[in-house]
């Protein structure tokens, strides 16, 4: 007997593991690389700015084919889509691995992009419609346990295999994890009875129009600090294109009847204020994982393990914290839940704007747990609540769009805190400059260090004092969402027909 066979009705617990493998492959990936970026530059000969492409390529990517989840679901099938999905993944990073040159490793990145940016919406999608409403929460966590806790086990396991091996296994570790991820889909994920094919074949004026819009504006946030903004005109030009394309996209989408990207899931007002939410929570996951690092490191003088496992406790408490609230959360108010912890992740960020130079593992240690819990308790009720109104036929989509939209707040994020970062350490530089009036015993380039490392300091204090008013001013948010999801049991009846 075939094991993988394609079974109908498989247990919950088979779909779930299914859909976690290649979730957490893509998750993982995503962080793996970045810690290796500059060892792979150098062994390919190429320029800092040439391996970021490593990264940007990816990126650039995964955010072009998110919001095109729902119509690429509903084209080729839940279970051939993701399995397709994980095919041109896994195929990527073989070929990522053998790469023996940066511009051909890029392009593999990019392909292996497109199979990455569908995984997360698609295993998200899958698992809100397989369980039954009063266990999605449950749902939830499990999901975000991989969407939480795999951007913090990345660079670790990247470290180590950099520090231990060569390059290539970072991409090759991802084969028999695709591999075995792609037979269990074949076997086990089911293909919605609601799901109808979409009339009037691909809009392709649409996906160029999507396509040159996402494509620029993600470019525009990736680099533009790098090519320092509005000075550069590859930004001017980007920006305008990143704006027409997507005003007219919209326009288009709006007015279609099978629109390539269905945004009239705004329409429901939890699914609206959790994406604005979504971009607060995409601001301070991916903005402060890029500042805690450096942070650590620059200024606290941690070695690249150091920082790892200084940034490990937050990973735990994300993770402990989502698995209560799974369990939990039919019984509170979620919108509480998110304020919570919106407040606490506001409060861990205003702790960590108050250290010095000489704090130490102990110090960082508690905001990092606070940070977690504050997450954890965010994720699981905001995902629920956001997709709880969206019928289940227009869901596929709304993942996509919802993933989308936190991946673009975790890209501005980055952008601002990063230009923050450079212009609050030269101001504080040219004040700290010009009150050195004697050396103290001091040597100039001993003075120089310390004004440096202080002006970094009081840089680094600032941003974490940011990403906490950013959190705090949008917690207010969470009283416009819905109280309790309306489970979508027509549709659940209609499917089952």
């Amino acid at each position: 007997m075939n094991p993988f066979r394609h079974r109908e009705n498989a247990p919950l617990a088979l779909i779930t593991i299914t859909v976690m493998l290649g979730l957490i492959m893509a998750i993982i990936d995503s962080t793996i690389v970045n810690v290796a970026i500059n060892t792979i530059g150098g062994n390919l000969g190429a320029s800092v700015d040439e391996a970021a492409w490593i990264a940007t390529g990816y990126i650039l990517a995964t955010v072009v084919v998110m919001p095109l989840n729902g119509w690429l679901t509903a084209f080729f099938g839940r279970r051939n889509f993701y399995a397709v999905s994980l095919a041109i993944f896994t195929i990527a990073s073989l070929l990522c691995g053998t790469a023996h040159s940066i511009w051909m490793l890029v392009f593999y990145r990019i392909i292996q992009g497109i199979g990455g940016g569908a995984l997360q919406p698609t295993a998200q999608a899958i698992m809100f419609e397989t369980y039954p409403p009063e266990r999605r929460g449950a749902a939830m966590a499990i999901f975000g346990l991989g969407a939480m806790v795999g951007p913090a086990v990345g660079p670790l396991l990247g470290g180590y295999i950099i520090d231990n091996a060569t390059w290539p296994l970072i991409f090759y570790i991802n084969i028999p994890i695709g591999i075995v991820a792609l037979l269990m889909t074949l076997a086990f994920i089911p293909n919605p009875k609601f799901l109808a094919k979409p009339e009037g074949g691909v809009d392709w004026t649409g996906l160029a129009l999507l396509t040159a819009g996402l494509a620029s504006l993600q470019y525009v946030l990736e680099r533009g600090e790098h090519d320092d903004w509005f000075n550069s005109s590859t930004i001017w030009t980007l920006t305008i294109v990143a704006v027409v394309g997507l005003t007219l996209f919209c326009f288009k989408a709006l007015r279609d009847k099978n629109p390539l990207v269905n945004l009239r899931v705004f329409k429901h007002r939890s699914f609206s204020v959790g994406s604005i939410i979504g971009i607060v929570m995409g601001f301070g996951l991916f903005g402060t994982a890029l500042i805690l690092p450096l942070f650590f490191q620059t200024i606290l003088g941690f070695t690249a393990f150091d920082t790892g496992f200084a940034l490990l406790p937050g990973a735990i408490a994300t993770a402990i914290t989502m698995f209560v609230v799974g369990r939990i959360l039919n019984r509170f108010d979620g919108r509480a839940l998110i304020a919570l912890g919106m407040l606490l992740f506001a409060y861990s960020c205003w702790v960590l704007g108050g250290l010095s130079s000489d704090a130490g593992f102990w110090d960082v240690f508690w905001p990092r747990v606070e940070q977690g819990i504050g997450l954890g308790l965010l994720f699981v009720p905001l995902s629920t609540l956001s997709l709880g109104d969206v019928p289940l036929q227009e869901l596929a989509g709304a993942t996509g769009v919802y993933t989308l939209v936190r991946q673009l707040g975790g890209s501005l994020g980055i952008a601002i805190l990063t230009t923050l970062l450079t212009h609050q350490t030269a101001v504080a530089w040219n004040v700290l400059a010009s009150g050195v009036t004697q050396s103290h015993g001091y040597s100039t380039g001993e003075l120089t260090q310390m004004v440096s490392q202080q002006s970094s300091m009081i840089a680094f204090n600032y941003l974490f004092r940011v990403c906490a008013i950013v959190f705090l001013v949008s917690t207010p948010l969470t009283l416009l969402m819905k109280r309790k999801p309306t489970a979508p049991g027509a549709v659940l009846a209609m499917a089952a027909e």
